[in-house]
């Protein structure tokens, strides 16, 4: 009797509205999951970096080997040295003290490479606790990392995930903050409109579809033709008709 209801049931036709939707949101995760696979992909990729040696230039032939001609015979002719003395060179070399602007530049260097280093620690150590549950302590590293290193190549990715795990946390308030941080300080960076998705899904979350929709529809004009575009259209499937 259960396994003909669930028959019954199961060949019950759903409206076409709800289909749309469960298909919508269907794609939609799909998209989302190979858009994160992707960018831990690139992420893992920048820790690789390889130099090449350039090849050693072959040695040019001796002046002379293989043309076939005989060496001319040169005269030797001897030249009587000058009784005069040698001129007197200037051997003397003058010190210049770099200015002040150039040792500040040389000490923001060398900081900012140190920077670097730690900072690369930092952010690989956050994405790793992230991955094995340490949720809490991965955002924390995130959020130090992207705070003591503005400048490193992947601080808006550090904000991104951090925003990521803030989520998991249920913390909207706190990731709404840091994907707005990645689309306000980075807006070249390759993490903003991934930064845009989430923040979107922030506002459906905190119940404010009106202001996820514009973020939607800012991601489609923006980006049209893309895999973020055609997620955002169909996130847009899904959100109440405005008023």
């Amino acid at each position: 009797m259960t396994a003909c209801a669930l028959i019954q049931a199961c060949a019950t036709p759903a409206p076409p509205r709800e289909l749309e939707d469960v298909r919508a949101e269907l794609r939609a995760m799909r998209a989302e999951n190979q858009r994160l696979a992707q960018r831990l992909e690139r992420l893992e990729q920048l820790k690789v970096v390889g130099s090449a040696a350039p090849a050693a230039a072959p040695e040019k032939k001796a002046a002379g080997q293989g043309t076939g001609s005989p060496m001319p015979v040169l005269a030797v002719v001897k030249l009587k040295p000058k009784a005069e003395a040698a001129p007197v060179i200037d051997t003397k070399t003058a010190v210049v003290e770099p200015s002040p602007e150039v040792v500040a530049e040389i000490k923001v260097s060398d900081a900012d490479a140190l920077d670097a280093d730690v900072g690369e620690a930092l952010f690989n150590h956050g994405v790793n606790a992230l991955k094995t549950g340490n949720v809490e302590g991965g955002v924390v590293e995130l959020l130090r990392f992207a705070d003591e290193s503005p400048k490193h190549a992947k601080a808006d990715n550090a904000l991104y995930f951090a925003g990521l795990g803030q989520m998991g946390l249920d913390d909207l308030d706190a990731a709404t903050r840091s994907f707005e941080s990645v689309i306000a300080r980075y807006p070249a960076g390759d993490a903003v409109v991934d930064s845009m998705l989430k923040l979107a899904e922030c506002r459906v979350r905190s119940h404010k579809p009106q202001e996820a929709r514009r973020v939607y529809e800012k991601i489609v004009s923006s980006w049209p033709g893309t895999a973020a575009a055609t997620l955002a259209q169909s996130k847009l499937i899904t959100l109440p008709a405005t008023p």
